[in-house]
């Protein structure tokens, strides 16, 4: 008897940029996206990587369409620093999850 060897894509999960607010409304509402209504996926950045290697939930790999990311970019806009690197916390957030295996894509 022949296995069924489809592999199944991904998850995707659906992040609402228009109600990013500031950095806890981000990791709000990422929590939600990737959990459900009340979910938690990390509080900083730090806690984020945490989730991102297993334990809080939803696990990469799985993609993130991040809708109005330009709403969210313009609020994240204070710096970040990863490794010796410093940048914006939108683009701190985006490298973070890209880092610890989640496609995300920008709409």
């Amino acid at each position: 008897m022949a296995g069924n060897d489809t592999a199944q894509p991904p998850p995707e999960h659906h992040l609402d940029g228009s109600r990013i607010t500031d950095r806890a409304s981000c990791y709000a509402a990422l929590g939600e996206a990737v959990n459900g209504p009340g979910g938690y996926y990390g509080s900083n950045l730090d806690a984020l990587a945490d989730c991102l290697r297993g334990g809080f939930g939803t696990e990469p790999p799985f993609t993130l369409v991040w809708h109005d990311a330009a709403v969210a970019r313009r609020r994240l806009t204070g710096p970040a620093v990863i490794g010796e690197r410093e940048l914006s916390y939108f683009e701190a957030v985006l490298d973070t999850l890209r880092t610890g295996g989640v496609t995300v894509l920008l709409r």
